[in-house]
């Protein structure tokens, strides 16, 4: 039976090795350096940066004050061990968005009148919809915009029979999407809406296809509502 050290010297060093090859470098560099050389440019170590340099910092203290070889100084809490073998599976095979974001994503085009997008958020309860000329991605519809041209125009009595969607597009916040591939990691795709916030921007979806690419067919669609659901491993 392994004993707790030898369970968290193999996960480290297993880490040790992957973080070396996303560094892609020849030189020996430390499990420290490369935590904060690849902290701001990967998700899954970014996210789990203290734990790893707690890691290292144990490793270190455990392999200096070894007796010998086949003795450890200290055996590492079994919260710790099953912790550490946790974010090295994420790391290696990381969580990805689909299938857990695949859904049926409903697209309108954009000289549907205002009406049919309603009638679907009355009927489904969801609030973001792509809008397209033909093939062509032209934007994402979000309850922002609705509500922005429900309050310019309500005044005016004009009907949402004879309004295209097109123009409740134009009270849209342009950058309010994103495109994604379906190979984008969980964490990452939490790190982009984080990003995203950070910079004053307000993004409402992730609009997934194939390779990212906003000519292909939609596959799923990762809301800000999901980023807030999104539970990390423990």
């Amino acid at each position: 039976m392994y004993r707790n050290s030898d369970r968290f010297f193999t996960s480290f060093h297993r880490m040790e090795k992957k973080l070396s090859s996303l560094i892609k470098s020849n030189r020996n560099i430390a499990f420290s350096k490369m935590v904060h050389m690849l902290k701001h440019r990967h998700a899954v170590v970014g996210r789990y940066s203290d734990d790893l340099l707690e890691f290292a910092e144990l490793r270190n203290a455990i392999v200096h004050n070894k007796i010998d070889v086949s003795y450890a100084i200290a055996e590492p809490h079994d919260a710790t061990v099953k912790r550490i073998e946790m974010i090295e599976k994420e790391l290696h095979q990381p969580r990805l968005v689909v299938p857990k974001f695949t859904k049926k994503v409903y697209t309108f085009q954009q000289q549907e009148p205002l009406n049919h997008l309603l009638s679907l958020i009355h009927e489904k309860k969801i609030t973001k919809f792509p809008v397209y000329d033909r093939n062509e991605f032209k934007g994402l519809i979000s309850q922002r915009a609705i509500a922005l041209w429900l309050a310019g125009n309500v005044h005016n009595g004009k009907s949402t029979s004879d309004v295209t969607i097109a123009e409740v597009l134009e009270y849209e916040t342009k950058d309010n999407y994103r495109f994604i591939s379906k190979d984008t990691s969980i964490l990452e795709a939490v790190e982009i809406f984080k990003k995203k916030i950070g910079r004053g921007n307000r993004l409402e979806a992730l609009l997934i296809t194939e390779n990212g690419d906003s000519s292909e067919e939609l596959i799923g669609i990762i809301t800000n509502l999901d980023i807030i659901g999104i539970r990390h491993p423990r």
